[in-house]
């Protein structure tokens, strides 16, 4: 096979039913990469269920049934290293399975390294150590002790909880609202025997992206596709949502305030647009976001944390796979109001064309600088190639770039009528 060089975008090399695997060539990486992406629908039912299942897989295969030689095998495979676990993409659920190497002209030996790092993870995902049928117990029990901790010990770190409550508190009812790692309610009420009948179906059944990244040479890139052929049967094809087609939306404004032992509060908005990736709007909405809150130029970190010093941090991002907005803050309990104030007058400002020549030209450079920087990782490049897929667009970095820089400035405050605040999420102090 022939594959694109250096082009650092996806070509499909095969793809039956549900499994397909994407060549995205490149070697300006002195590492290659193989990453397994399983996608389910987010669901209360199964969130806990599929964060739990690459927990319990990467403590041991029936090659190498425990972690320390699983660790030893990667040291004697030139260092790889090997991470698993669950993503939240959307109203998908993604459970990976990667593992990154150097190429073969950086060993010594003649056999592929490409070739035994596959075996390796395939062994992983395909090959666990069982017992009794089951996983084995003690694994099980100390990974279901580990999540549970997780899903606890996400309190501890404030920015990204706040901004996760806003978010299940918008989408309560929906799968969106579920967090990533499930419950652990739903958690307790897992046995090992209800995890492996759920992870021998999810292995089975779930669709399948597999990415391979790097310089590996024809014949290790037809061992992999291969063994996938034989070892993967037919499985259901990925479906893509609806984004914002069926979200329970509200006629007021939900107001949400939550107390913790803390000295800083979290003010967090969270606004529907009812834009997501693929939806003509996308690109407007994307330099929209950048405009408000995307950096240290945008209107809300120059004008309330800079000018008038009322935020300890502020930005503003947006989820494409829902068409949400949200603007999050670090602040005084007692300027929860006056902030709240001064984030809707940035929003007016650029809802009624205030835009700056300067601004907007700041703003472009900065986007198509972080555009350009996502290449310069190529696990990023997989998750945004991912991400096009699961959002059912075909967009490559260049392309993005391209569109984005078709915006005219006057078109950005356009989409203003979209953007509707739907829930106010604030954490205080007790």
């Amino acid at each position: 096979m022939n594959y694109k060089s250096d082009s650092m975008e996806p070509e499909c090399i095969y793809s039956y039913g549900g499994t397909s695997i994407f060549m995205i060539s490149c070697s300006k990486f002195k590492t290659n990469s193989i990453s397994f992406f399983f996608m389910d629908d987010l669901c209360r039912e199964r969130a806990a269920k599929n964060a739990l299942v690459p927990a319990v897989l990467r403590r041991g295969t029936q090659r190498h049934p425990t972690q320390r030689e699983l660790t030893l095998h990667l040291q004697e495979l030139y260092g790889a290293s090997f991470d698993c676990g669950v993503s939240k993409k959307g109203e998908t659920h993604v459970i990976y399975f990667s593992v990154e190497f150097i190429p073969d002209k950086y060993t010594a030996k003649s056999e592929s390294l490409g070739k035994n790092v596959f075996d390796m993870l395939w062994d992983i995902i395909f090959d666990p150590f069982l017992k009794d049928n089951n996983f084995k117990e003690e694994y099980f029990l100390q990974e279901k002790e580990n999540l549970s901790w997780l899903i606890e010990s996400r309190i501890n770190d404030k920015v990204p909880y706040a901004v996760d409550r806003c978010y299940e508190e918008m989408c309560k009812g929906e799968p969106f609202g579920v967090y990533v790692y499930g419950s652990r309610d739903d958690l307790e009420q897992i046995s090992n025997t209800d995890l492996f009948n759920h992870y021998d179906k999810m292995i089975h059944t779930l669709p399948l992206n597999i990415y391979i990244t790097g310089n590996l040479d024809g014949e290790t890139t037809e061992y992999i596709t291969e063994k996938v052929k034989s070892g993967r049967k037919h499985c259901q094809p990925y479906k893509h949502k609806k984004p914002g087609a069926d979200y329970l939306s509200a006629d007021t404004v939900n107001y949400v305030t939550e107390k913790q032992d803390i000295t800083q509060g979290k003010l967090t908005l969270g606004f529907r647009t009812d834009i997501w990736a693929g939806h003509p709007d996308y690109y407007r909405l994307l330099l929209y976001n950048a405009v408000l809150g995307g950096g240290i130029n945008s209107k809300l970190f120059k004008n309330i944390r800079e000018r008038s010093g009322l935020a300890y941090y502020i930005f503003s991002t947006i989820e494409k796979f829902k068409g949400l907005m949200v603007i999050s803050c670090g602040i005084e309990t007692g300027k929860r109001n006056q902030v709240e104030n001064m984030i809707m007058e940035q929003l007016n400002e650029i809802n009624n064309g205030k835009i700056s020549d300067e601004e907007f030209t700041t703003t472009m450079k900065t986007v198509k600088s972080g555009i350009r920087s996502l290449k310069d990782d190529h696990r990023q490049i997989v998750d945004f190639y991912l991400s096009q897929f699961i959002a059912g667009t075909n967009d490559s970095l260049d392309m993005l770039t391209y569109k984005l820089e078709s915006v005219k400035k006057d078109e950005i405050s356009g989409i203003s009528g979209k953007i509707k605040l739907d829930t106010v999420y604030f954490l205080e102090g007790q």
